[in-house]
Order: structure tokens, then C-alpha cells, then sequence
């Protein structure tokens, strides 16, 4: 015969006046019915919260362990792309560099373009090697035109300047100078006849004897510089120039920086300022990783992808 054990039921019930009346029942069922709502096994109180202690425990360390190694990550990733610096040349200034700024800064690089005062080659290349001594962790240090000149000097004896990039720049040996340089081989314009006739001489307070500031007359500015821009933009580059000092282009160069740092050179094949065969002679000279491009003296404006292209090469090519 079955066994029949009774289940006390809780039954609440409504009453008129808006208030519940609560009665038990006793309800017969059988011993298959109870097994139906049999208590789960009890844990003992003290041993889930043990083991739930040691979960939430374990859940932590782990989570803590992947953020600890993805902050690491995200540090030695940030830590390995190097400060680029960028030096303009004379008859330019900083922000000619604006349109390799954005890419370099897209890229996730740090970048700072200081304006090269073009007043003294020793002075200028003092100025740009403070600023160097001010960057922590590796350096990319890059010039245009005299800026070749000012950073084979300014980077002499850093050690945090892992690599020179050359953007259709000078890069003297020791004892010269940017306008004997220039004049080496035939094809600039700005040898191309009397100085009275490429540049205009101002003179400035406290020049020695003979000096001057140099501006570029605009008709050899346009034909020299600015060949493979629009007219429109190749004059307000003309009126926006930053003249440089007759002696500075003119001062000889001390040890050069490219002797004991690697370097990279883009060479503009189409450039009237710094015809592309004295180019390459340097570049071949400091045995520079070399990229020819289809771009006047100012490629950093007409062509800002194939500049940075080759700063990024450098970056890339010194990282870690």
C-alpha cells in the first residue's frame, strides 16, 4: 500500500474588505509526488562561501593579470614610436612641415617642428640641440634644405637620436657649407647668376660687415622652390618666407652627425634649389637609404606622402 504523507500548503484568500486571510491545508500526496519537490542538497553555509570567495578571488586575479599585460602592451607599444622633430630649411619656416604633421600625428607619433631661427649655422644648430636635450627616448631627426645642415651639427654626440632623415637637404661633411654645396655642381637657381639678381640683401641689427638677411626674389622663389605647385600657393610660400642670414649659408659645418647615426634621404629628382645630382652625391656619401621622388625643393607641401613615407621608414627602421 502507498505511504501518504501530507504537505502543509499556505493558502491566502481575499476578503471583501480589501484585506487577506492566510490558512494552511493539509494535502495527502504521495512519496513519488514528494520526490518531485524534494529539497536540493544542502552545502554547508560555510563551505559556499568558501568556495565562493575563492571564485570571485580567481575571477580577479585573472582580470587584473590581462589588464596589467594589455596596459604593459599598450606602454611598450607607445613607448616604441620615437619623438619625430622637424627642422625647416632657409626661405621656408615650421609650418611647411603642416601637411606631414597631421600624417605622422594620425599615425599615433609625437611630433614637434620647432622654427630653425636660420641666423648663425653653430647658433641654429645650438638651438635645435637644446630642444633635443629635452625629448625623452628615441628621436627621429629630420631636415629640409639648410635644415640637412643644422641637424648634422645639432644631433653631434646625442644619444637619443636614433636616426637623421634628409628631406631635399644638405648633408655636409666637415668644413662645408651649404651655399659651396650648392654651388658644386651646376643647375640651381641660385647660383644661377649676381646674387643682386636671386635675392633681395636687408639688412638687420647688429650685422657684421657685409651680411645680410637673403630673401629669394619671388620670380626665382617660383621657379626654384615652388615648380611642381599651383601659382597661387607657390606665392603666398614666396611671401611667407623665412629669410636666412648671408653667413649662415655660408658657415662651415663641424663634425657631422651622419658619421655615427643612420640616415635616410629623399631626393627630389625635379628640385631647381638643390639640383638632385648634389643631393644624391651626398646621400651616396653618407651611405643614406635613399628615395627618389618626382618633387620640386618643396616636397614636404607638394608631396606630404612620400616625406612621410620615408620619416616613417626611419622610425620604423629604428624602433626596438
Amino acid at each position: 500500500m502507498p505511504v501518504r504523507q501530507t504537505v502543509l500548503i499556505m493558502v491566502t484568500r481575499g476578503n471583501r474588505d480589501g484585506s487577506t486571510t492566510r490558512r494552511s491545508s493539509d494535502v495527502p500526496t504521495s512519496r513519488r509526488h514528494l520526490s518531485l519537490v524534494a529539497e536540493a542538497p544542502r552545502i554547508p553555509l560555510t563551505k559556499m562561501r568558501i568556495a565562493a570567495i575563492a571564485a570571485l578571488a580567481v575571477a580577479a586575479f585573472v582580470a587584473v593579470t590581462a589588464a596589467s599585460r594589455s596596459s604593459a602592451a599598450t606602454a611598450k607599444t607607445t613607448q616604441a614610436k620615437p619623438t619625430v622633430v622637424l627642422v625647416n630649411g632657409a626661405w621656408a619656416n615650421n609650418a611647411s612641415w603642416s601637411r606631414v604633421i597631421k600624417r605622422l600625428q594620425n599615425d599615433g607619433y609625437t611630433v614637434v617642428a620647432p622654427p630653425n631661427p636660420l641666423q648663425s649655422l653653430n647658433g641654429d644648430a645650438e638651438t635645435i640641440a637644446d630642444l633635443l636635450q629635452t625629448i625623452p627616448g628615441p628621436i627621429v631627426l629630420v631636415g629640409h634644405s639648410y635644415g640637412g645642415m643644422v641637424i648634422s651639427n645639432a644631433a653631434t654626440g646625442n644619444p637619443n637620436v636614433k636616426a637623421l632623415v634628409y628631406i631635399n637637404a644638405f648633408i655636409p661633411d666637415e668644413g662645408e657649407s651649404a651655399l659651396g654645396l650648392d654651388s658644386s655642381q651646376p643647375g640651381s637657381v641660385l647660383g644661377a647668376g649676381p646674387p643682386n639678381t636671386v635675392f633681395n640683401f636687408v639688412p638687420f641689427p647688429g650685422a657684421a660687415p657685409g651680411d645680410a638677411l637673403l630673401y629669394v626674389k619671388p620670380s626665382v622663389f617660383l621657379k626654384g622652390f615652388a615648380n611642381d605647385l599651383p601659382a597661387k600657393e607657390g606665392a603666398v610660400l614666396e611671401a611667407t618666407q623665412g629669410p636666412a642670414v648671408f653667413s649662415a649659408l655660408t658657415a662651415p659645418s663641424g663634425p657631422p652627425a651622419w658619421k655615427t647615426i643612420p640616415s635616410w634621404d629623399l631626393v627630389g629628382t625635379i628640385d631647381n634649389a638643390i639640383p638632385s645630382s648634389i643631393q644624391l652625391f651626398m646621400a651616396n656619401r653618407a651611405h643614406a637609404r635613399i628615395t627618389e621622388v618626382k618633387a620640386g625643393h618643396l616636397s614636404m607641401v607638394s608631396q606630404p606622402d612620400a616625406v612621410t613615407k620615408v620619416i616613417l621608414e626611419a622610425a620604423q627602421g629604428v624602433a626596438g
